[in-house]
């Protein structure tokens, strides 16, 4: 008989504990250290980025304003405000076969293999170390962005109501063909030291956003969208950023 009652007892005084424990919730913070030590800097320079993909963004004045407005808040370094350096042209100085341009005679880069004849102008170091000097030695953030269309298209599960006869309600999964549209990011960040001209770290980001296909939102909107996304990790690669969350505490 005792051992039939021990298991009842025992929910028992559960039950009476659970009654008299009281909960608290917590606010924590915990810190990310940065992947880069820039304690050597006081000032950086988002000097301007190689871009393309569309004609509807233009993804070098963009990248290098939203970066900007984001290091001034969100990072200890002073953001040197200049002109957005003309990369693809630097970039075309040293090239024996100029790339294909458009009617308004501006480079076409829709992929990544359009972005290859530029990429020697990062190991530039004689080039990013003239900017540096002129700029007072800061850390420099350039690289390349790619902003294009894309679409995709397939069957998609969804649920769905159905009622039978009665008036009974269930909900049955429905595969459905359905057309979708939008666009993918890639960008890439590299980091050059203004005070030798070499890169000291560079990162590359995907981020891809699909819509409906009868849905139109504009290519700037997109774009924000999408970078909003990424804009920890770049700013984690400068300044230490901190996650905020929550513990529950039982008295």
């Amino acid at each position: 008989m005792t051992a039939r009652l021990a298991p009842t007892i025992a929910s028992l005084v559960a039950v009476l504990l659970a009654a008299c424990t009281t909960y608290y919730e917590i606010p924590i913070e915990t810190p990310i250290r940065p992947k880069l030590d820039v304690s050597a800097f006081d000032r950086v320079l988002v000097a301007g980025f190689i871009s393309g993909g569309t004609e509807d963004l233009d993804g070098n004045v963009e990248t290098t304003r939203l970066l900007r407005s984001q290091l001034r808040t969100k990072s200890e370094l002073n953001v040197i405000d200049s002109d957005v350096l003309p990369l693809i042209a630097v970039a075309e100085e040293g090239l024996e076969t100029p790339p294909a341009r458009n009617d308004q005679g501006e480079a076409i880069i829709e992929g990544e293999d359009d972005l290859q004849p530029y990429e020697h102008l990062f190991a530039n170091v004689d080039y990013w170390k003239r900017i540096g000097e002129e700029y007072q030695n800061p850390l420099i953030v350039t690289g390349t962005v790619l902003f294009t269309p894309h679409a995709r298209s397939g069957f998609v599960q969804r649920e769905q109501e159905v009622y039978d006869s009665f008036g009974r309600r269930r909900v049955v999964p429905v595969r459905t063909y359905v057309e979708r549209k939008g666009f993918v990011l890639r960008p890439r960040f590299v980091f050059i030291d203004g005070r030798t001209g070499a890169t000291i770290h560079s990162e590359t980001f995907r981020e891809e956003v699909l819509y409906n296909a009868n849905q139109v939102t504009p290519a700037l909107s997109s774009y924000f969208e999408l970078m909003d996304r990424l804009l920890p990790s770049f700013l984690s690669t400068l300044s230490s950023q901190k996650i905020r969350g929550t513990r529950i505490l039982l008295q």
